[in-house]
């Protein structure tokens, strides 16, 4: 099956609301330092297209639409639906005019700003359209996330969805301690044309933990003894930090005036934590 109920990694802190995924691609090019999904996805940073997909793709959403009317897809959680190769396959193109063609709730979700191509799509459906951005610091993106494309374009590109009509949303997310946490009211006041915001704090695994290690040595310095409680499989900030952070982060998006979402904090999210809210 490709289209599946959301799993949200045996996490006790999840508080999405009932949907579906889909992965258009098995891994994603970006290449995040803190990337989670390379602790259950072999060789993550290489993308590789999912053979038959499109031929097997209609049939399970004709079952989906039959078993749930209103049902809810969202691309993607285990790699991003506009990996650099999209530019010339054009899978997730395809498979949003085949979601579009039986009118499948969608929410997008993506570090890539290559969906400008598909707003003519998007714009006829029942969608809305996120881009994850870390920070607007061009040089801490740049060493955290080495092959996404450039916050600005991102954002430029989300600008252009929100400008054709299409509900528009951002996750700040990982917010890290002493490095990206510092710019995030400067992120904020550029995201701050969405509708809502959802925030997440830097949470760890072995293998995303190494790497940090390797790529911020004096960061994780003062980071890694901090990261003691584990939680789903995850290692999380002390509670007290973590909501410190929330608190503030929340603070600040609601004087915005936008609604806001935490990821798997257990801390409060109005009115949804995903903003599947959005989509019609």
């Amino acid at each position: 099956m490709y289209v599946r109920p959301f799993d949200p990694w045996s996490s006790s802190l999840c508080t999405c609301p009932p949907k579906y995924t889909l992965n258009v691609y098995t891994g994603c090019d970006h290449a995040c330092v803190y990337c989670y999904i390379t602790s259950y996805i072999p060789h993550a940073f290489r993308v590789r297209e999912k053979k038959g997909l499109l031929g097997r793709l209609e049939g399970e959403i004709l079952r989906l639409k039959r078993r749930d009317e209103n049902a809810l897809v969202a691309l993607s959680y285990s790699s991003d639906p506009y990996p650099t190769v999209e530019k010339s396959l054009g899978t997730t193109r395809k498979v949003l005019k085949l979601l579009a063609r039986h009118d499948v709730r969608c929410l997008i979700l993506t570090k890539s700003d290559i969906f400008r191509r598909d707003i003519d799509v998007l714009k006829n459906m029942r969608c809305a359209v996120g881009v994850s951005v870390t920070t607007v610091n061009e040089e801490k993106a740049g060493i955290l996330e080495p092959n996404a494309p450039a916050p600005e374009r991102r954002i430029d590109a989300l600008k252009k969805a929100r400008d054709a009509g299409i509900p528009v949303y951002a996750r700040v997310d990982p917010i890290i301690p002493f490095y990206t946490w510092e710019d995030f009211e400067m992120t904020l006041e550029e995201l701050s044309f969405v509708s809502h915001v959802t925030v997440s704090t830097l949470k760890l695994r072995p293998d995303s933990m190494r790497r940090m290690k390797a790529k911020f040595p004096e960061l994780m310095a003062k980071l890694a003894p901090l990261y003691r409680e584990r939680i789903g499989g995850y290692l999380y900030l002390p509670r007290n930090l973590r909501l410190d952070i929330l608190r503030e982060a929340r603070r600040l998006v609601l004087e915005k005036g936008l609604t806001f979402g935490s990821c798997r904090e257990g801390y409060v999210s109005w009115p949804t934590c995903d903003a599947s809210h959005l989509v019609p």
